[in-house]
């Protein structure tokens, strides 16, 4: 089965508890379900990872590399200034999709900068909880039309 690692990052895990009038109501475990239920409509398995700390995401970018076809990543704040996770992304010979639940754009001056964006084929965000079917179908999107060329 094809596979696709949903990776998230610092302070993700307090999603319906922080700051809900920004990131939604929903739960972690309600956006991995919700991002699992749309894996499986296009033949996805889906292997989620939260962490708040660097390092551990970078490990999991490299340990994907061969493992996973595409990366979602929801970098959190790491997103502005995470220079090892752009690095480990660059290396990963896999789909890459930057997504959000906000609009960093709309918000302060310091969210606006994304190293992540540079190494990601897209971004998606601004769109709540449905970011994540927005990301799954942009996925599948450039996975298809890679096939199609080979």
């Amino acid at each position: 089965m094809k596979s696709i690692l949903l990776l998230m990052g610092p302070n993700l895990n307090m999603l319906g508890e922080r700051e809900p009038e920004i990131y939604g109501s929903e739960t972690i475990e309600e956006h991995v379900k919700q991002a699992e239920r749309v894996a499986n409509e296009f033949g996805y398995k889906l292997e989620h990872f939260q962490s708040n700390n660097e390092g551990e995401l970078v490990d999991q970018i490299q340990n994907a590399r061969g493992k996973h076809m595409g990366i979602i990543i929801n970098p959190g704040a790491l997103t502005h200034y995470g220079w090892s996770i752009h690095d480990a992304l660059a290396a990963f010979d896999g789909v890459v999709i930057e997504m959000h639940l906000s609009n960093p754009n709309q918000r302060e001056s310091w969210r606006h900068t994304s190293v992540v964006a540079p190494v990601a084929n897209g971004s998606i965000i601004g769109f709540g909880i449905h970011g994540y079917e927005l990301s799954i179908r942009a996925f599948h999107k450039i996975i298809e039309n890679d096939d199609q060329r080979t």
